[in-house]
């Protein structure tokens, strides 16, 4: 069973940053495509940012591109999502996410879910 544990989240102005990450407790993430997800109230989860475990590969969704990056360090059991120029639509829980395989995860296809770390863009 993956337990994940998110931080970072929290309140920031439009146009600031925040990076949020997640680790993995006794389980071994080099093996798996991670990915970050959120879901705004009355919204649908939707997928944000993926990166596969063979060769970084990376997907992003179009709302994000070149504002958020993800990162992955397997020495240290955690992926990672820094999030600049954020928008108030950027608003949303947003959770951390394996599988498997990188083609499923884009596909929104997730085996293991964290429990999420609240996301606020409010001036």
């Amino acid at each position: 069973q993956v337990q994940f544990v998110e931080s970072g989240g929290g309140l920031v102005q439009p146009g600031g940053s925040l990076r949020l990450s997640c680790t993995a407790s006794a389980f071994a993430l080099d093996y798996y495509a991670l990915g970050w997800f959120r879901q705004a109230p009355g919204k649908e989860r939707e997928g944000v940012s993926c990166i596969s475990s063979s060769d970084g590969e990376t997907y992003y969704a179009d709302s994000v591109k070149g504002r958020f990056t993800i990162s992955r360090d397997d020495a240290k059991n955690a992926v990672y999502l820094q999030m600049n120029s954020l928008k108030p639509e950027d608003t949303a829980v947003y959770y951390c996410a394996a599988d498997t395989s990188y083609r499923a995860l884009v596909a929104g296809r997730v085996s293991w879910w964290g429990q999420g770390t609240q996301v606020t863009v409010s001036s």
